[in-house]
């Protein structure tokens, strides 16, 4: 089976994330992705090799056509996922330097965390990683899609009150240090941003 999925004008991850979707459906042995950005041709090239695809790159007029031809051969990083992540998020920003750069950072490691949710047990939001979970966050809607999901989503009780937002917490439940000490520390992996 073959499938062409058109990736243009898409930012980081979603060419990455819609390509990936494609392979875990099953029975494409042949798949074309087109992007129109560096990173992106790098990030899916990246992926079909690990997916164990055999891969072209064809610049059309700018445009990148990846043709990825399943090979059956696995790479081994691809195959050795452990589950039970649990992620602490300590600011709202992704990074240091620009906060509008931040936000859109991690604006896309949450929506690229929606897609692993079956290996992302829990998130823990702390100082003010807290104010992505209340009213009126601009990525509320992918943690309350994580939350029906299964992913619990924890906020820090103490930080919601220093922050005067508790009655402003919209996905989730308010947690203690204690509790998410003890998640992170059984967790079999865990990510801190």
């Amino acid at each position: 089976m073959s499938r062409i999925i058109d990736a243009r004008g898409l930012n980081c991850p979603e060419p990455l994330i819609l390509t990936k979707r494609a392979m875990d459906e099953g029975q494409v042995d042949r798949l074309v992705t087109i992007v129109d950005r560096d990173a992106a041709l790098e990030n899916v090239t990246k992926l079909a090799k690990s997916q164990g695809f055999e891969v072209e790159v064809e610049n059309k007029e700018g445009d990148y056509y990846i043709t990825m031809i399943r090979s059956g051969q696995m790479a081994a990083e691809a195959t050795d996922i452990q589950e039970d992540v649990a992620v602490l998020v300590t600011n709202r920003y992704l990074g240091q330097g620009s906060d509008e750069l931040g936000a859109v950072l991690m604006r896309s490691f949450l929506y690229t965390l929606s897609e692993l949710k079956d290996r992302v047990k829990n998130i823990i939001f702390m100082n003010s990683g807290v104010f992505l979970t209340i009213e009126g966050s601009e990525v509320l809607e992918i943690l309350q899609g994580l939350s029906q999901d299964g992913v619990k989503i924890l906020s820090c009780g103490t930080c919601l009150d220093f922050y005067g937002l508790k009655d402003k917490l919209a996905v989730g439940e308010v947690t203690n240090m204690y509790t998410a000490t003890e998640i992170l520390s059984r967790a079999s992996r865990s990510i801190t941003l």
